[in-house]
Formats: structure tokens, C-alpha cells, sequence
């Protein structure tokens, strides 16, 4: 009787440790499951050939951001089915799973930010044109000033954040 009670001591041991190295594994997985489902994916609308959309999207990506991109036949189209009037427009459109709109260079900070504020009657944000210095067009040391528009479902805008030069 003590023979066996010393041969399944150990194996009672193992697999406890077999179990306990199981639990953490499932631990470790489901956090990597809740970090993953805390990233915001948006879908990227752009020309196959626009190389500073390229830029924001890898800008996007390395604040956290998933984007998956496509590229429609009809942007402009799209822009128009979203509300972001000509006068916001960029050269790519990004849209959020909660049906936010960002239109243009604007900077990862700034849509984390936004989506942590979700301001009321929003539609989404916009940095019309192409803003030298922005999130995807580099170009040196050289920035250009520019501000961040609040797009509202109304049709209206404010500005939102504004981006300095120098800061």
C-alpha cells in the first residue's frame, strides 16, 4: 500500500502542475483576447495607388488602430453616403464599427481621444486637404499648421484640436 501511495503521489503532483499550467495559458489567452477586442478597427477607403493613405494607415497602426483597407471605385460617393461634405474632404475616408467618420490626415491621438469623449450629434472628424507634416505626409522637417474638425450630423463643424508647427 505505501509502494502505490509513493507512485501516485507524484503523478497527483503532475497533474495538478499539468492543470495550474493550463489555467495560466487560458489566463494569458483571454487577455490577449480582451487586448485585441479593445482595438478599434476601422475600414480605410483610399485610391490603390495613394501612398500617403499607405502612410496615415501604418500612422494608424502603430497607435493601436486595426484598418482594414479598401479601395472603391467610387470614393467620392462613399464620402457623400457617410455626410462628409467636399469642403472636409481628404484623400481617404475611415470609418469606425460604431459608424464614426474620419476623413484625412488626422492625427491616431486625436481619434483616440475622440472615441474616448464620443461628443454628442458627432459624425466624426476631418483634417481637409493634405497637411504637410500630418500623419502620412511627412516631408522632412517641414509642418504646416492645421486643425482638426468635429464633423456634426447637422452638416456643421468646429474645430476639434488644432495641430501647431511647433508643438
Amino acid at each position: 500500500m505505501f509502494n502505490i501511495v509513493r507512485l501516485l503521489l507524484p503523478l497527483a503532483f503532475l497533474l495538478g502542475l499539468t492543470a495550474c499550467l493550463e489555467t495560466e495559458q487560458q489566463t494569458q489567452k483571454n487577455n490577449a483576447n480582451e487586448e485585441l477586442s479593445s482595438l478599434v478597427q476601422l475600414d480605410v477607403f483610399k485610391s490603390p495607388t495613394c501612398q500617403c493613405c499607405d502612410g496615415w494607415v501604418s500612422h494608424a497602426k502603430q497607435h493601436g488602430f486595426i484598418s482594414t483597407t479598401h479601395h472603391p471605385l467610387d470614393l467620392n460617393e462613399l464620402k457623400s453616403k457617410w455626410g462628409v461634405a467636399p469642403q472636409y474632404q481628404s484623400c481617404h475616408t475611415a470609418v469606425s464599427k460604431e459608424g464614426y467618420v474620419f476623413e484625412g490626415h488626422i492625427p491616431a491621438q486625436v481619434i483616440q481621444r475622440f472615441l474616448a469623449e464620443k461628443p454628442a450629434n458627432a459624425l466624426g472628424l476631418a483634417v481637409p486637404g493634405m497637411p504637410i507634416g500630418s500623419p502620412g505626409m511627412e516631408m522632412g522637417d517641414r509642418r504646416d499648421d492645421y486643425d482638426v474638425l468635429l464633423l456634426k450630423k447637422d452638416g456643421g463643424s468646429q474645430v476639434y484640436a488644432r495641430i501647431r508647427a511647433n508643438s
